[in-house]
């Protein structure tokens, strides 16, 4: 019997393991491995939204913040918005993360995480969090920060594309989020022809810390993409 979507998540999920190399001052976490209740909620999150077999549209990010997915398992999604919107309780953390605060302004004005996400997947390229060393401490980090370690991570990021794709994803065109994360995204697609079409949308934190204003007009250029 074919598995649901939802069934492929979880275990894509449960097998997530990066033991590549990284540059010094770089290290990769795992919320699956780091809290047990992060797979139950992750669990708890697909099993709710995507227990069908629906072919969706690939949202993609660039890699988990150590605040939202970092500690969710969802991506974009923090604790608190997990709990207010998706009535998914976490009770080991509780985080604030400014890119979940656009993404669920503009699923609500999309119909509702039920609609949403019964149309759309959200995931990241390299879909585990990034940290990187510096004076205060660990902060987040993008695979693409640095030359070294985006030549360290392409191959498993090219690896986890094509699982996610195998999912049931559309593969004729992908929506991107960030400009700068979308031109490495068309080197890996040059280098391993994954999908027919990118779309390039603001990133969510960018729009929250630099466009707030002009919010509106991001949400809506969102919803045009995705439901056209």
């Amino acid at each position: 019997m074919k598995k649901t979507f939802a069934e492929e998540v979880i275990e894509f999920n449960k097998n997530l393991h990066y033991s590549g190399k990284l540059p010094d001052d770089f290290m990769v976490m795992n919320p699956y491995l780091d809290n047990s209740e992060t797979l139950d909620v992750m669990q708890q999150f697909y099993r709710k939204y995507y227990d069908d077999s629906n072919r969706r549209k690939f949202l993609l990010g660039i890699n988990p913040s150590r605040h939202g997915s970092g500690v969710t398992g969802v991506p974009f999604t923090d604790t608190k918005r997990l709990e207010s919107i998706c009535r998914i309780k976490m009770t080991s953390a509780y985080t604030h993360e400014v890119s979940s605060v656009f993404v669920y302004d503009m699923i609500a004005e999309y119909g509702g995480a039920e609609e949403f996400y019964s149309n759309v997947y959200i995931n990241s390229p390299f879909p585990l969090a990034i940290v990187r060393k510096s004076k205060s401490g660990w902060v987040n980090a993008n695979y693409y920060d640095d030359k070294t370690l985006f030549a360290a991570v392409k191959d498993f990021m090219i690896d986890t594309l094509k699982k996610h794709l195998s999912l049931n994803l559309d593969p004729s065109e992908i929506f991107i989020m960030g400009k700068k994360n979308a031109d490495f995204i068309a080197k890996i697609n040059q280098e391993a022809n994954l999908f027919d079409k990118m779309t390039v949308l603001e990133h969510p934190r960018y729009i929250q810390q630099y466009k707030s204003k002009e919010k509106q007009l991001y949400i809506d250029k969102y919803i045009l993409a995705l439901k056209k």
